[in-house]
Parts: C-alpha cells; structure tokens; sequence
C-alpha cells in the first residue's frame, strides 16, 4: 500500500510539472507574438509624437504654422521702462538686456530664413535726422522690420521717415505724436497695409502714467516670404 502511494504521488507531481511547463511555453509564444506585431514600439511613436510638438515661442497662447515667424512686441513704459522685442522665442531687445534706447528700437530681420541682420535703437531725441533717415533708407526690401517706441519717438521724426514706415505697411505712423506709444511690424518693399500695429494715443484725461499713455503690445505668427523650394 505505501508504495502505490508513493507511485501515485509521484505521477501527480510529473503532471503539476508537465502542465507548468506547457503554460510558460504559452506565455513565451504570446510574448513573441506582441514583439512581432510591434505593440510596444506603437506606444513608444505615440509618445513621441507627444512630446515633439511645436510649443508657442514669444508668449503667444499657441504655436505659429510652419510658414509663420512668432513675434512679441512692446513698447516701453512712459520714460521709465525700456521696450521688448521677442522674434521666433529669442529676446532680441529688453530693458533687462540693457540694449534699448530712448526713440524706435528696432529689429530688422531675414523674411526668408528668419536670421536676425541687425537691431538697435534711433535715438529720436539727441539723433542726426539724416543719419536715421539713411538708416531707415538703407534696410534692403522683403525685410521685416519689428519697432517698439519708448519715450518720445517726434523729436526728430521727419515726414521722409513716416513715408518710409508707410511702405513697409504703416497706418498709424502718421499720426503718432509727441509721447505717443507705438509698436509696429511690417515688411520693407511690399506697400502692403500691416495689420501688425498698435497705437496708445498721449491724453491728458486718459493717460495711465503721468504725461504718458499707457504701453502698447501685439503678439503675433508673421507671415514668412516662401520661396519657389517651398
């Protein structure tokens, strides 16, 4: 009797051992089949896909479309805060960085490519009017040209200077006077009306600041020039 027991055990223990080894053999060939079917390589596309999508640049609320430049444009802040112009997610001008000035600070950039050619400011106040007007005069067309007043932009404001905003798609040059705050973007050699453009008017009854209006802003995607490889 004890050893027909012991047979019978053993014959439980070898078909334990039989069925565990069937069930690994199972799992192993499940796993083969999502390794080939690509399962956990779906995941990783999707997450990075995720994670490699364009991020608004410039503070704008979304990202710009591919054949759009990000722009952020202020003006100062009476005579006290200096300017900021932000091109494609990179400070160009600030009051931090220290590189603005009393007159239009100005950004002229690429508009194929997006390169940055050259910023500073037009001093308005203490400037040679002809030296700015050859300044102006001098920017080559298709260029876009990105403009943050700060202080007082009429002192040496010519009607020569108004015109050449007026080409690069300016309305409200024109009319900008003495403290006026004004912030403009716009594109040399075109002639056509920029909707890029904001003016707060010098009003004794509505002005924020003392003697000053209140700062200017647009943040905006500026249509980049495609060329024929577009």
């Amino acid at each position: 009797m004890r050893c027909r027991g012991v047979s019978y055990l053993a014959v439980v223990i070898v078909f334990l051992l039989i069925t565990w080894g069937i069930s690994m053999n199972l799992f192993d060939s499940q796993e083969s089949t999502r390794n080939i079917l690509g399962l956990n390589h779906v995941y990783r596309i999707k997450f990075e896909t995720a994670t490699s999508a364009p991020q608004p640049k410039c503070s704008l609320s979304k990202a710009c479309p591919p054949d759009h430049f990000s722009l952020h444009i202020k003006s100062g802040a009476a005579n006290v805060v200096g300017p900021k112009i932000c091109f494609e997610g990179k400070t160009i001008m600030s009051h931090v960085l220290n590189n603005v000035g009393p007159g239009l600070n100005i950004v002229v950039v690429n508009g194929e490519n997006g390169v940055v050619e050259k910023f500073g400011y037009l001093n308005m106040q203490a400037g040679n009017p002809e030296d700015i007007l050859a300044y102006l005069t001098e920017i080559k067309p298709g260029m876009i040209v990105l403009v943050a007043s700060f202080d007082d932009v009429t002192a040496k404001m010519t009607k020569e200077m108004r015109e050449i905003f007026v080409g690069m798609g300016s309305t409200l040059i024109t009319s900008v006077k003495r403290r006026d705050s004004w912030v403009f973007a716009g594109r040399t050699g075109t002639g056509n009306r920029s909707i890029y453009e904001k003016q707060a008017v010098n009003d004794r009854k509505n002005n924020i600041y003392e003697g000053w209006p209140a700062m200017v802003e647009i943040g905006a995607c500026f249509p980049r020039i495609l060329t024929a490889e577009h």
